[in-house]
């Protein structure tokens, strides 16, 4: 199954466990104080609506996708080299997103600091680790250790930050464009637009987006929403491991397979100031995405380009 949908589908399920701590600062990511205490009422909830929602998405994805393919014994399966590594950067992504949800939801119940980065860390990662092993009970794909290093690295991201910081200076993001290429292969990479922000390798970008003000003095007036981002792309992908040369009896264009590589600046939604607890739980919730601006690209064809507005 490809990556970027599942890990589309878990932003959406984890989303209604994001919940703004009552006594945290301007950020979500803020320090919470350990003497506010284990609110047991809340903790329940969290672990109960987590429970619920694992049981209810992994049972559901079984039947919306593993049910229809073969099954076999469990595999190893080496994908390493598809899409350029794209969707090995969705895996990242992912995991670090989940991690940053079920912490917030920990500390929000008042579990201390330390102990609410670790859960909430491992909470990305034993989620994806799951889908892993379906991935390995089928015929079609396996499990896959390239898969297993990227989850790895995303709550290592995530729980590294929080312990040493104890808030997230480093967020990972995602951004979208569409592409010429999904017309050629409308089957692998998508027939409409929602099929393509999914399946379409081609138009993803994958940023680290660095908060500028968070390595300045507190003193310092650095407007603390403004970020500055690195990204990652690749473009000219017709098929996983190797272009196609025709779908369906149609031909299909040569074009060449390279890496893009990006510097761009960046909004942190989370760390803008408001009072309205529904505006801090929206810009936490969109905060996986890197916002529109301009952009310096390199590519591997060895040209610059400067993007006036890239997304």
């Amino acid at each position: 199954m490809g990556s970027i949908f599942k890990n589309l589908l878990l932003f959406f399920i984890f989303i209604p466990l994001f919940q703004i701590p009552d006594c945290v600062g301007q950020s979500p990511d803020s320090t919470l104080s350990d003497a506010c205490g284990v609110k047991k009422g809340r903790l329940t909830g969290v672990l109960i609506a987590e429970g619920s929602l694992y049981a209810a998405s992994v049972t559901g994805l079984y039947y919306a996708w593993y049910r229809d393919y073969p099954q076999s014994a469990f595999h190893l399966f080496s994908d390493g080299g598809e899409w350029m590594q794209m969707d090995k950067c969705g895996h990242v992504i992912t995991t670090w997103y989940i991690g940053r949800i079920g912490y917030t939801s920990y500390r929000w119940a008042g579990v201390k600091e330390n102990q609410a980065a670790w859960f909430g860390g491992l909470l990305g990662f034993a989620y994806m680790l799951n889908i892993e092993i379906l991935d390995g009970f089928s015929s079609e794909w396996g499990f896959s250790l390239g898969d297993l290093a990227a989850n790895t690295l995303g709550s290592a991201i995530f729980v590294g930050q929080q312990l040493l910081w104890r808030q997230q200076k480093f967020s990972l993001k995602y951004s979208f464009h569409q592409t010429q290429y999904a017309q050629y292969r409308p089957d692998l990479l998508g027939k409409n637009l929602i099929q393509q922000m999914i399946k379409d390798y081609n138009g993803h970008s994958y940023w680290i987006s660095g908060n500028i003000s968070s390595f300045l003095p507190s003193e310092s007036k650095f407007p603390k929403w403004l970020n500055i981002a690195i990204g990652y792309g690749a473009e000219g992908m017709t098929g996983a491991s190797e272009n196609s040369i025709s779908q369906n009896g149609q031909p299909i264009p040569e074009f060449p397979r390279y890496r893009k590589f990006f510097l761009s600046i960046d909004i942190d939604l989370t760390r803008i100031p408001t009072r309205s607890a529904a505006l801090k739980t929206l810009f936490s919730v969109l905060s996986f995405i890197k916002i529109p601006a301009p952009a310096l690209e390199y590519n591997t064809l060895g040209q610059f380009k400067v993007h006036g507005l890239y997304y």
